[in-house]
Protein backbone atom coordinates (compact mmCIF):
# COMPACT_ATOMS: atom_id res chain seq x y z
CA UNK A 1 0.00 0.00 0.00
CA UNK A 2 2.89 2.61 0.92
CA UNK A 3 4.05 4.52 -2.82
CA UNK A 4 7.26 5.65 -3.13
CA UNK A 5 6.29 9.52 -2.44
CA UNK A 6 3.26 8.87 0.04
CA UNK A 7 4.48 8.90 3.93
CA UNK A 8 0.73 8.20 4.53
CA UNK A 9 0.94 4.03 4.73
CA UNK A 10 -1.47 2.24 6.25
CA UNK A 11 -4.17 3.19 9.09
CA UNK A 12 -3.21 1.04 12.63
CA UNK A 13 -6.59 -0.40 12.96
CA UNK A 14 -7.11 -0.98 8.36
CA UNK A 15 -4.04 -2.98 8.64
CA UNK A 16 -4.92 -4.76 11.52
CA UNK A 17 -8.02 -5.80 9.97
CA UNK A 18 -6.88 -6.54 6.48
CA UNK A 19 -4.27 -8.90 7.81
CA UNK A 20 -7.07 -10.40 10.20
CA UNK A 21 -8.83 -10.73 6.37
CA UNK A 22 -5.71 -12.33 5.25
CA UNK A 23 -5.41 -14.94 7.80
CA UNK A 24 -9.00 -16.08 7.39
CA UNK A 25 -8.60 -16.13 3.61
CA UNK A 26 -5.38 -18.42 4.20
CA UNK A 27 -7.44 -21.17 6.35
CA UNK A 28 -10.49 -20.84 3.76
CA UNK A 29 -7.98 -21.43 1.06
CA UNK A 30 -6.46 -24.58 2.81
CA UNK A 31 -10.09 -26.35 3.30
CA UNK A 32 -10.57 -25.41 -0.39
CA UNK A 33 -7.56 -27.33 -1.16
CA UNK A 34 -8.43 -29.99 0.76
CA UNK A 35 -11.99 -30.07 -0.54
CA UNK A 36 -10.57 -30.80 -4.00
CA UNK A 37 -7.62 -33.11 -2.83
CA UNK A 38 -10.62 -35.29 -1.26
CA UNK A 39 -13.08 -35.08 -4.49
CA UNK A 40 -15.44 -33.50 -1.99
CA UNK A 41 -18.92 -32.98 -3.65
CA UNK A 42 -19.12 -30.26 -6.34
CA UNK A 43 -21.75 -27.65 -4.61
CA UNK A 44 -20.13 -27.70 -1.29
CA UNK A 45 -16.24 -26.89 -3.14
CA UNK A 46 -18.09 -23.80 -5.09
CA UNK A 47 -19.37 -22.44 -2.12
CA UNK A 48 -16.29 -22.69 -0.10
CA UNK A 49 -14.84 -20.91 -3.72
CA UNK A 50 -17.74 -18.23 -3.31
CA UNK A 51 -17.16 -17.72 0.36
CA UNK A 52 -13.42 -16.91 -0.86
CA UNK A 53 -14.40 -14.56 -3.06
CA UNK A 54 -16.88 -13.14 -0.60
CA UNK A 55 -13.65 -12.77 1.98
CA UNK A 56 -11.85 -11.55 -1.09
CA UNK A 57 -14.17 -8.60 -1.30
CA UNK A 58 -14.41 -7.60 2.09
CA UNK A 59 -10.37 -7.05 1.79
CA UNK A 60 -10.34 -5.86 -1.28
CA UNK A 61 -12.78 -2.78 0.52
CA UNK A 62 -10.11 -2.38 3.10
CA UNK A 63 -7.39 -1.30 1.39
CA UNK A 64 -9.49 1.16 -0.84
CA UNK A 65 -11.08 2.38 2.07
CA UNK A 66 -7.30 2.84 3.30
CA UNK A 67 -6.06 4.40 0.28
CA UNK A 68 -8.60 6.98 -0.51
CA UNK A 69 -8.21 7.86 3.71
CA UNK A 70 -4.25 8.34 3.18
CA UNK A 71 -2.86 8.66 -0.42
CA UNK A 72 -6.12 9.90 -2.31
CA UNK A 73 -6.61 12.55 -0.13
CA UNK A 74 -3.13 13.65 -0.12
CA UNK A 75 -2.74 13.31 -4.03
CA UNK A 76 -6.37 15.46 -3.91
CA UNK A 77 -4.58 18.09 -1.50
CA UNK A 78 -1.31 18.49 -3.99
CA UNK A 79 -3.87 19.37 -6.77
CA UNK A 80 -2.94 19.31 -10.23
CA UNK A 81 -1.43 16.04 -11.85
CA UNK A 82 -1.28 14.34 -8.74
CA UNK A 83 -4.95 14.84 -8.08
CA UNK A 84 -5.36 13.49 -11.82
CA UNK A 85 -3.30 10.48 -11.09
CA UNK A 86 -5.30 9.94 -7.89
CA UNK A 87 -8.45 10.14 -10.28
CA UNK A 88 -7.20 7.42 -13.04
CA UNK A 89 -5.89 5.32 -10.16
CA UNK A 90 -9.60 4.76 -8.60
CA UNK A 91 -10.70 4.48 -12.63
CA UNK A 92 -8.35 1.73 -12.79
CA UNK A 93 -9.49 -0.08 -9.70
CA UNK A 94 -12.89 0.18 -10.37
CA UNK A 95 -12.31 -1.06 -14.20
CA UNK A 96 -10.62 -4.19 -12.73
CA UNK A 97 -13.41 -4.70 -9.98
CA UNK A 98 -15.80 -4.86 -12.54
CA UNK A 99 -14.06 -6.88 -15.07
CA UNK A 100 -14.37 -10.49 -13.04
CA UNK A 101 -14.39 -13.08 -15.08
Amino acid sequence: MGSAGYPGGVIADIKKRAMHRTRILEGQLRGLEKMIENEDYCVDIITQSLAIQKSLGSLNKLLVENHLKTHVSEMFEEGGSQRDDAILELLKVYELSNNRG
